[in-house]
């Protein structure tokens, strides 16, 4: 059997923000039907993760519905591994940077109105984890690569700088007038709609269920399927 796909969600306040994670589970069931999808919550909303994984028996994958690097990833994840003891857990690479994942921004963007040549603030939760803001420039990079080379800036809700509206000004001291806000959080939220209502132009809604988001957690998935077979087979070599 194939082990379980457990998305590891952050969690939310916002009512629509179970709804936007499920929908995306959804596109990924019906990329893989036979795959057994389940949801767990690092806080705020149910299941939370702990409770989702005893429900899971033989092995799991964790595929993080994270951006990046951070303590959720580095920290939490290993920890509620660790917790479920009845299990052979593995844990995924968050979601970015991958263009995949830029794929999903540029629709975003053109949905919410972005025109050639504006530039782009592309707006994070934040991490004090250099790592995670090491992955928001990489993605970043490659958005703006994916734009035909306008600048795209990193920006944060809390606990990293540069805030939304001050790299909106400072683009606008460097000549760029027309700015929009690209969302890099999987649903709506509080940071979210922060960052949405600090942008001057266009913002574009969060990832949700986009399709290439979709194919993204099953490459996550599958990457991480791989790297253990192949240590699994280094193992037996040195045996």
């Amino acid at each position: 059997m194939q082990p379980t796909l457990v998305a590891v969600a952050h969690g939310s306040r916002d009512p629509r923000a179970p709804h936007a994670v499920e929908a995306l589970l959804d596109r990924v069931r019906e990329l893989r039907p036979r795959l057994d999808v389940r949801l767990g919550h690092i806080e705020l909303n149910r299941p939370l993760l702990g409770d989702a994984l005893r429900e899971v028996s033989g092995s799991a994958v964790l595929v993080p519905l994270l951006l990046g690097r951070g303590h959720h990833v580095k920290r939490d994840l290993p920890a509620s591994a660790a917790r479920a003891a009845h299990l052979r857990t593995r844990i995924a690479a968050p979601l970015g940077p991958h263009p995949l994942l830029v794929e999903a921004l540029y629709d975003r963007l053109l949905e919410a109105g972005w025109t050639p040549g504006a530039a782009v603030v592309l707006a994070a939760a934040g991490s004090r984890d250099p790592d995670s803001a090491a992955d928001t420039r990489r993605s970043a990079a490659l958005l703006s690569e994916r734009l035909g080379g306008v600048a795209v800036v990193a920006a944060y809700a809390c606990a990293a700088a540069p805030t939304v509206p001050d790299a909106v000004r400072a683009l606008a001291a460097r000549g760029h007038h027309r700015v929009a806000v690209a969302s890099y959080f999987t649903a709506p939220g509080r940071f979210a709609t922060q960052c949405a209502a600090a942008a001057p132009g266009p913002a574009a809604a969060p990832l949700g269920a986009h399709p290439a988001l979709a194919r993204l957690v099953l490459r996550r998935y599958d990457a991480a399927l791989a790297a253990s077979m192949a240590g699994d087979q280094r193992e037996l070599a040195t045996a």
